[in-house]
């Protein structure tokens, strides 16, 4: 495991540009140290930092090999974190800022991990032939908090089943949240990103 390991992050490694640096200051030197030291959480940890850095956004190959890396080491949540990130790569980004009802409002009475495994309807604005809504299915992943709750409030990022049709989507519009047939939160649309584009192709 441990040279499978090593591999996966040195690979991750020689994809991220030698400038970039986190808002700690820390590089791919910084990964090289300590993966020369056995410290291969660390730069699992250190790596991912380098991957929030917007430009130049590292595409989904990046991702791949660290979510590999954090699988050999039994990160679960870290593993999660990096294959969600892959898909953003391949798929893009939407952030949104979410209001969970209150639980006297909502069929939801409990807090549910935000480690990307709920996987609620969206009122986006589609509309069925009939004029009721269309819903749309997206994963969902809490960003500040491991889990939410009814009445709480967080960003997320959202996972589309079908991408495409989130593509109207602006920041500032308002969607819905369902489970069931009840509205379970709302939410204000952040910021969108678009795919990564793979090595060797212009945006």
């Amino acid at each position: 495991m441990t040279a499978d390991v090593v591999e996966l992050l040195e690979a991750a490694s020689l994809l991220v540009p030698a400038e970039l640096a986190t808002g700690n200051d820390l590089t791919v030197d910084d990964v090289w140290e300590h993966l020369a030291h056995d410290e291969w959480e660390v730069a699992l940890g250190v790596l991912e930092g380098l991957g929030d850095i917007r430009r130049p956004a590292l595409d989904a190959g990046f991702w791949e090999a660290l979510a590999a890396a954090a699988e050999q080491l039994h990160l679960e949540r870290s593993a999660a974190w990096c294959h969600w990130r892959c898909s953003e790569a391949r798929h893009g980004v939407i952030r949104a800022d979410l209001t969970l009802a209150p639980a006297s409002e909502s069929r939801r009475q409990t807090a549910f991990s935000g480690a990307g495994v709920l996987r609620p309807m969206w009122d986006i604005g589609h509309r069925s032939p009939t004029g009721v809504p269309a819903l749309d299915i997206a994963w969902l992943w809490v960003e500040s908090t491991p889990f939410l709750g009814p009445g709480e409030r967080s960003s997320v990022r959202l996972a589309p089943l079908d991408p495409a049709q989130w593509r109207h989507l602006e920041p500032g519009q308002v969607i819905t949240m369902h489970e069931g047939r009840d509205a379970g939160g709302t939410a204000v649309v952040l910021e969108l990103r678009p795919p990564v584009p793979p090595p060797g192709t212009s945006a």
